[in-house]
């Protein structure tokens, strides 16, 4: 095996590492912490989070949080970040990240929906730097896998983590089950790639809550980390079953 491609190989299953590990941040502490509240993590525990994230995606959580908010309150209708039932599911997977942006450059967005998400004095010395984070990052992965397998590692978490997130988004409001009435759909299939993200009905269904899987054989890698962490006392549920809202708008 030539020194390139052992690179390319050792590459890419790092960056699927470091991509599963983005999923479990975003998941467990940008979605179900952040956002909704669903569950209270401790200050060593949110800091690893945060700091992973930070190197991982460069993504501010304040402004992820506004926007998951803002679709929440919008869902499918006229002011949703990135609705495929009024842009089409194609043109969300492939313009996601331009509607994230789009969305997050207006200051009504942080200011309505990331008011209790003030900025501290992390945010301001390093969290808040976020191409200094993703900069960072990715130097890391080169130096330690070498050149061509960092950069490879990079390009392949980047782009999956992407495609996930878009697909959640996308095709989380198109295909797939609908056990619940919302429009949102469960894939299995893409909550294996999003730690859990992708039994996104159920979401919808149950924003609160912490655990994402509904029946016995839907499968929410999210859930097996909060777990974790209320066993190592890292962590605590804000409930521990499932609380569907009545109607099919969804609170936050």
């Amino acid at each position: 095996m030539s020194g390139i491609l052992r690179s390319i190989i050792v590459g890419s299953i790092a960056g699927l590492i470091v991509m599963a590990l983005a999923n479990i941040c975003t998941t467990v502490y940008l979605h179900r912490a952040l956002s909704h509240r669903a569950l209270t993590l401790k200050k060593p525990a949110a800091m690893v989070f945060r700091f992973v994230i930070w190197v991982s995606t460069g993504i501010k959580p304040k402004e992820w949080v506004a926007v998951h908010r803002k679709h929440h309150a919008f869902t499918d209708v006229e002011g949703d970040p990135h609705s495929p039932v009024l842009h089409g599911w194609k043109t969300v997977q492939i313009k996601n990240v331009a509607m994230y942006r789009k969305s997050v450059q207006n200051p009504e967005t942080i200011a309505k929906y990331a008011r209790d998400l003030p900025d501290d004095r992390w945010d301001r010395y390093f969290f808040g730097h976020n191409k200094t984070g993703l900069g960072l990052g990715i130097a890391f992965l080169i130096v330690v896998l070498g050149p061509v397998a960092g950069v490879v590692a990079a390009l392949v978490h980047l782009n999956v983590y992407l495609a996930g997130s878009a697909a959640v988004n996308a095709m989380g409001h198109h295909f797939g089950r609908r056990p619940h009435p919302n429009q949102a759909t469960n894939l299995q299939w893409l909550a294996f790639i999003t730690m859990g993200e992708g039994l996104h009905n159920n979401h919808h269904a149950a924003p609160s809550s912490p655990r994402l899987s509904h029946r016995w054989y839907q499968i929410d890698p999210g859930w097996w980390v909060i777990r974790t962490l209320t066993t190592l006392r890292l962590a605590k549920v804000r409930f521990s079953d499932i609380r569907l809202i009545p109607t099919t708008k969804t609170a936050l």
